[in-house]
């Protein structure tokens, strides 16, 4: 698999996988380093000269989800790539990285919150609004499926779509719901359709034994994780798969880590993740 490391605050700086891959982007094909911290008006909300701006670095990259490292053989499917791009207040650049995708497919988002509420400030892609942005402006998402979703939030969302007229684009998006115990049974009730995936991880769905990032937490496992994955990928064509949910760049220490402990636990979460997707 391809890897693109978008740094947006510097929070990789500190944690010696990912420094790894920015070695490795020196001399490898496979990897990308993207230097976004200079990028003005990305933090939460994105604006269109950012967007603008980040397009042109990935193109100059040559990262392309349907990059397929020299295979041109018709009947294989083009390896997908990794994306990690810092902590959950980029995760708008999921949106930006399914823009490119040219067939029809199933959107997976693992995260803790909806990402689905309505623009605040005049449509501008937010961290909080990128997957309602994209069921609305992509021609070929035909469906999301949102799991580990803070029971109370899902409510939120529809009550606000509701409110707002567009409550209709919910017959798109199955919430899997941080109570449910059953996230593998409807995994494969809702994956009845043949279509590619692209798979979206916030690290926030996860306990803070696994992860230390930026939003309030939630109650997956990484064999939960691990599992869904697998299940959802089973027989399937994978376009691409996101990772965030890094620490912010100035978090000081909370009661579950220190900025020492975060870092470690972060940098052998990504490495593990990228171990186990390399397998898939």
């Amino acid at each position: 698999m391809i890897i693109t490391v978008q740094d947006f605050t510097g929070v990789y700086a500190e944690q010696p996988f990912m420094q790894e891959l920015r070695a490795a982007a020196e001399t490898s094909k496979d990897v990308h380093w993207l230097n976004c911290t200079k990028i003005v008006g990305t933090d939460c909300y994105c604006d269109d000269d950012a967007i603008k701006e980040i397009n042109e670095l990935i193109d100059n990259a040559g990262s392309s989800i349907f990059e397929n490292r020299g295979n041109s053989t018709n009947d294989i499917a083009p390896q997908p790539s990794i994306h990690f791009f810092d902590n959950g207040n980029y995760h708008y650049m999921s949106k930006l990285w399914t823009d490119r995708v040219q067939e029809p497919f199933t959107l997976i988002v693992f995260d803790h919150h909806p990402d689905m509420q309505p623009p605040r400030f005049g449509g501008i892609l937010s961290c909080g609004g990128w997957v309602k942005e994209v069921l609305d402006n992509n021609e070929f998402i035909q469906n999301v499926i949102i799991i580990g979703v803070k029971d109370e939030l899902v409510e939120t969302v529809r009550e606000e779509l509701s409110q707002s007229g567009e409550a209709s684009i919910l017959e798109k998006v199955t919430f899997i719901r941080e109570s449910d115990q059953s996230i593998l049974s409807s995994l494969v009730f809702r994956l009845s359709s043949p279509h590619s995936l692209y798979i979206s991880i916030d690290k926030d769905a996860l306990l803070p034994a696994y992860a230390a990032t930026n939003w309030d937490q939630g109650s997956l496992t990484l064999d939960a994780l691990k599992e869904s994955i697998t299940v959802l990928t089973a027989g399937r064509k994978i376009l691409g798969i996101d990772i965030c949910g890094e620490r912010a760049h100035d978090f000081e220490g909370n009661e579950h880590h220190t900025v020492q402990e975060a870092d470690r636990l972060n940098s052998e979460l990504n490495r593990e993740l990228v171990e186990f997707l390399q397998k898939l």
